[in-house]
């Protein structure tokens, strides 16, 4: 699954979609699709992360406490 970082736009394949949608885990491993070439994995914050449409990743897989935030 792609996502893009916010600061950037640049794009990047989430490698542990499961880790993307738990919203106690923080941040996500990916690579930074920039250039010729995917990068090598590293660790993204899931705050700093959107959709490539730039729309912002669900409430539901940032926050545990999203249900008493209604």
């Amino acid at each position: 699954m792609f996502v893009a970082e916010k600061a950037t736009g640049h794009l990047i394949e989430v490698l542990d979609t499961q880790g993307l949608f738990d919203p106690h885990i923080q941040q996500v491993s990916g690579s930074l699709h920039y250039g010729e070439e995917a990068q090598d994995p590293e660790f993204f914050a899931k705050s700093e992360l959107a959709f490539a449409s730039g729309e912002a990743l669900p409430v539901c897989w940032t926050d545990p406490d999203y249900r008493r935030h209604r």
